[in-house]
């Protein structure tokens, strides 16, 4: 489910909505060319690149830049509504839209940590096991 919450120039709340993901495409694409804030995570960056090749601008904003703008509890409208006041602030830095290929790299990255961490991990577990022998 995605939480959509838009605003018009004036700041008034136009749009507040819960789409599916089947949902997501024909919404965005029936929708006039605007700007758009997604908090970033694993699939924000597919989602920017598809929101892009519809001609919308997309801004990806790190959760702990969008966190002080959420007024109430955490949900997805109050995330939706915060997303959308922070993507205006003029000086929030966004992170950068990354291809397919940035990400195949980057998953590399983390599935080699992955195997460093538990090898040592299993390292210090058996050194553990016998003190005396190290």
């Amino acid at each position: 489910m995605f939480q959509v919450h838009g605003i018009n120039t004036h700041g008034k709340v136009e749009l507040k909505k819960q789409l599916k993901r089947d949902q997501m495409a024909a919404f965005f694409v029936n929708l006039p060319v605007c700007l758009i804030g997604i908090e970033a995570c694993g699939s924000a960056h597919h989602w920017a690149r598809k929101l892009q090749s519809m001609g919308h601008t997309v801004r990806l904003i790190a959760p702990q830049f969008v966190k002080p703008y959420v007024k109430t509890n955490k949900n997805d409208v109050a995330d939706a509504e915060a997303i959308c006041e922070a993507v205006g602030r003029p000086n929030m830095r966004f992170v950068p839209v990354k291809d397919v290929e940035q990400q195949a790299v980057l998953a590399l990255h983390r599935v080699r940590q992955g195997f460093i961490k538990a090898r040592t991990a299993q390292a210090n577990q058996i050194r553990g096991y016998w003190p005396n022998s190290a």
